[in-house]
């Protein structure tokens, strides 16, 4: 027989509005907080090939190494790096701070600019001078065929390849371009 204490602290456990209120229902296992929500192999729409051509379900995700641990809210969350600039001060000086901050961000970007130009006409006054019209190209590599010379020798070359594969025999003049 239990007291009235004891069957009081039972109710009290029970109770559907403290249940309903709870955010963590059941642990699931593995110490995992709520029930396990992944599909069964039944219910998994990703497939492989497995033995005889058939289709078998695709290995399940593994289980993650934090699970059941509460990761804090500033792992969660993106924490601010720097004070707030405007805390502490009036509309007017915020709106000052901000023009200052605003101008000074113009003059590096205009000292910048002008930097760039000088680097680039530097580059620019570095230039040869422009050929003359009249002035004849020279060529670097020295040419040892002519075109039509090339495209005998490329075809010699395919008629010795489709010989050796029909199995023709042939001396090596009759392929000389």
């Amino acid at each position: 027989m239990k007291t009235f204490a004891e069957f009081w602290s039972l109710c009290e456990a029970y109770d559907k509005d403290v249940m309903g209120s709870s955010q963590i229902r059941r642990t699931g296992e593995g110490g995992r907080v709520g029930a396990d929500r992944r599909k069964t192999d039944a219910e998994t729409r990703r497939t492989k090939l497995g033995p005889g051509g058939t289709r078998v379900p695709a290995k399940r995700y593994k289980t993650r190494k934090d699970v059941g641990t509460q990761r804090q809210r500033s792992e969660r969350e993106e924490q601010p790096t720097q004070e707030r600039g405007t805390a502490g001060l009036s509309a007017k000086e915020a709106q000052r701070k901000a023009y200052l901050e605003r101008k000074a961000r113009e003059k590096g970007a205009a000292t910048k600019s002008k930097d760039l130009e000088k680097q680039a006409s530097k580059l620019l006054t570095k230039k040869k001078a422009a050929k003359k019209s009249g002035e004849k190209i020279e060529r670097t590599t020295q040419r040892q065929y002519t075109r039509d010379e090339k495209k005998r020798m490329v075809r010699a070359g395919k008629k010795l390849h489709r010989d050796i594969q029909k199995g023709i025999d042939k001396p090596a003049s009759a392929y000389q371009p």
